[in-house]
């Protein structure tokens, strides 16, 4: 797990994964130069319970933090994590079961539970569960096809492929899956193992360009490292995001219908200061006060 000022849900992450009904692994925590509390709680829990190896360093990013976590790994298996999301307790029991018998599976997902910031329910997703259509998701350049903070993976392949590069930092999980698919087979569980939580300043919209470029220029290099060309007028297209505003209207709605009027009124106060002017800003703010 990298953690890089992630006190928000630090918490909420660590605890999840300390609750595993599999209970014998060692947990890799890498403070990424964090200047918020996290060092504080990460140290707080370090304390509670022997399983958790911490690891200090300056920030670097993603790329770097996640190469001295698995320089640090002793493992058979590495399960990713990330300090704003949510494991059940089943997530690593049953990737093990899953991993054990197929030999050949180098990379293990499933599928996941989308929320919001405050943990509300927005969606269940429906990821494809074999090889071959993993595969062809991630050469279109769709690194949600096994979701980063679920996968559990071989240690030995993660190895022998060269663990992530740091120049395709913001699709790190792109890359390492595209590779990992050239030495054994991708797949997801059917099950729902993780809270996958959403921001509105996540790395997929605030890089939203950068991931674009990279994204297309990594899928390009897996065409080539197999030997093949890449199809005639390919280029990555990206799936729209929803603009700030727009997003937050859509939760607000979301958690009013559901009658979680708290959370709908959070939105709705957090849509009113990105678009103040907004006409839909206001009625999504005076249907949240009111309750419905």
């Amino acid at each position: 797990m990298p953690v890089y000022n992630g006190a928000a849900y630090l918490q909420a992450s660590i605890s999840s994964i300390l609750a595993q009904t599999f209970e014998d692994f060692e947990f890799l925590i890498v403070n990424d130069g964090s200047t918020d509390r996290s060092a504080k709680i990460l140290d707080d829990f370090a304390r509670r319970d022997g399983r958790i190896k911490l690891i200090a360093r300056p920030n670097t990013g993603i790329v770097g933090a996640l190469n001295d976590g698995l320089a640090k790994a002793r493992g058979e298996f590495v399960a990713r994590m990330d300090a704003d999301d949510v494991s059940y307790p089943s997530r690593f029991a049953k990737q093990i079961e899953y991993l054990r018998p197929h030999r050949d599976c180098v990379a293990l997902g499933s599928r996941v539970i989308g929320i919001d910031p405050y943990g509300c329910e927005l969606f269940r997703s429906e990821h494809k569960l074999a090889h071959e259509e993993i595969d062809k998701e991630l050469l279109n350049g769709v690194g949600w096809a096994i979701v980063h903070p679920v996968a559990m993976m071989r240690r030995d392949a993660i190895e022998r492929v060269g663990g992530y590069r740091k120049q395709w930092q913001w699709v790190e999980d792109l890359d390492l899956f595209l590779r990992l698919a050239e030495i054994g087979k991708l797949a997801n569980l059917p099950d729902l193992l993780l809270s996958y939580r959403q921001h509105t300043e996540s790395i997929n919209r605030t890089r939203a360009d950068q991931q674009a470029k990279l994204a297309d220029a990594a899928v390009r290099e897996a065409y080539n490292r197999r030997g093949l060309s890449v199809p005639s007028g390919w280029k990555f297209t990206p799936k729209p995001k929803p603009s700030k505003d727009v997003q937050l209207r859509a939760w607000a709605w979301r958690a009013l219908l559901n009658g979680n009027v708290a959370v709908a009124r959070k939105h709705a106060v957090a849509l009113w200061r990105a678009a103040p002017l907004s006409k839909e800003s206001w009625r999504t703010l005076a249907c949240a006060i009111r309750g419905y």
